[in-house]
């Protein structure tokens, strides 16, 4: 048993380090694409709705710094990982310790399609009908993706792909959430 141990180990410590971090718009494909990646390749995974977000209350975010907190609580507890979501800062921070960065961008239609057809997310809502409840005001802010400035905007998004010099892809067919075949080769290095 400790020999299988030591094995399990030093196989462990001899896997490329694979750290990818997926962002883009509500309804992109950011959780469904991280969801395959952990499982496919053993990565420990970071929704960033479950550091932002009070557990059980929706819409009521975390201290700025319980935030900067978990995630740096992440990033050092992990060695391979996959982290999603849309929020620019933590996204340009968890940025200087991937190795892969993948902007997904679907456009606009296929994220509100993507939202419509969502199912229960029970990590984030009580219930179905309690999800359903803020779909309409979740749509209204997706629309707003293109126009907004703030860090969670399109805007946003496209300065940190444009800055980041390690590899990178932009996908813009939406394959994440339709369960494409993995990553693609990098478009940018």
């Amino acid at each position: 048993m400790q020999q299988r141990a030591m094995t399990e180990s030093a196989m462990h410590r001899s896997r490329p380090a694979m750290k990818i971090l997926l962002f883009g718009n509500s309804g992109s494909g950011k959780s469904t694409l991280a969801k395959r990646l952990a499982a496919e390749h053993g990565l420990a995974h970071l929704d960033l709705d479950s550091i932002v977000w009070e557990p059980g209350k929706i819409a009521v975010q975390r201290s700025t710094e319980a935030i900067a907190e978990s995630l740096a609580a992440f990033l050092a507890g992990h060695d391979r990982w996959v982290i999603e979501g849309c929020y620019g800062e933590l996204v340009q921070a968890a940025s200087a310790h991937c190795t892969e960065l993948v902007f997904l961008n679907p456009g606009l239609e296929t994220c509100l399609e993507h939202n419509r057809r969502r199912p229960w997310e029970p990590h984030k809502y009580a219930s179905k009908e309690a999800q359903d409840a803020m779909l309409e005001p979740l749509q209204a802010w997706v629309a707003g993706y293109y126009e907004r400035e703030d860090q969670w905007s399109y805007q946003a998004h496209r300065r940190i792909y444009d800055s980041f010099a390690g590899r990178k892809s932009e996908r813009l067919d939406g394959s994440g959430a339709r369960g494409g075949s993995g990553l693609q080769e990098s478009s940018g290095r």
